[in-house]
């Protein structure tokens, strides 16, 4: 599986625009992890782009969003590694993080929506100008991006990262890409 022929089944899967943003945010902060890692570039930014394939498909219902989206990579031909990783990034389906590629897709996947509501909230709505330092601020509110779990984020040490580098990557990461993201 290519990254053109993955991005074609997202398409193909996924009509609502801002869930294909986040899902091609979390692609490159994946790849960017997978970088200073040292892992595999394009399998982590497959597990990035690829983990929400199935949220449409199965209408958000939680108790099974991962497991749908799991059988169709491994049909598109994805690696044994980003199935998994793709099953244990929803909690709800009780699969245990295993490998580095599962913590960091795990803890990449909440990060995209701080990041993004952090660019939003200003007035001109754009990733360019925002600072890691406003993000690890507004990472304190808890009311502020509620959906983006914080626990999950800060599992970023699970990896060997301070919460400050992983922000400022995810944060670099995303704004590599902001065209792409309308931000």
């Amino acid at each position: 599986m290519n990254r053109e022929e993955a991005l074609d089944s997202v398409k193909d899967n996924v009509e609502n625009g801002n869930l294909l943003k986040h899902m091609l945010a979390t692609e490159s902060i994946m790849e960017t992890l997978a970088r200073r890692l040292g892992e595999d570039e394009d399998e982590w930014g497959l597990a990035g782009l690829l983990h929400d394939i199935d949220v449409e498909l199965t209408e958000g219902d939680m108790s099974n969003h991962g497991n749908l989206g799991a059988d169709l990579v491994r049909e598109m031909g994805a690696s044994e590694a980003v199935v998994h990783a793709i099953l244990c990034h929803n909690e709800a389906l009780g699969v245990p993080l295993e490998t580095k590629l599962d913590k960091a897709l795990f803890c990449a996947d909440p990060l995209t929506g701080l990041i993004t509501a952090a660019a939003l909230v200003r007035s001109d709505k754009n990733l360019a100008g925002v600072e890691a330092k406003s993000v690890r601020k507004r990472f304190k509110e808890k009311s502020f991006a509620a959906g983006a779990n914080r626990e999950q984020i800060a599992s970023c040490s699970e990896l060997g990262f301070e919460l400050d580098e992983f922000i400022e990557l995810g944060l670099k990461a995303m704004q590599g890409i902001a065209k792409d993201l309308g931000l």
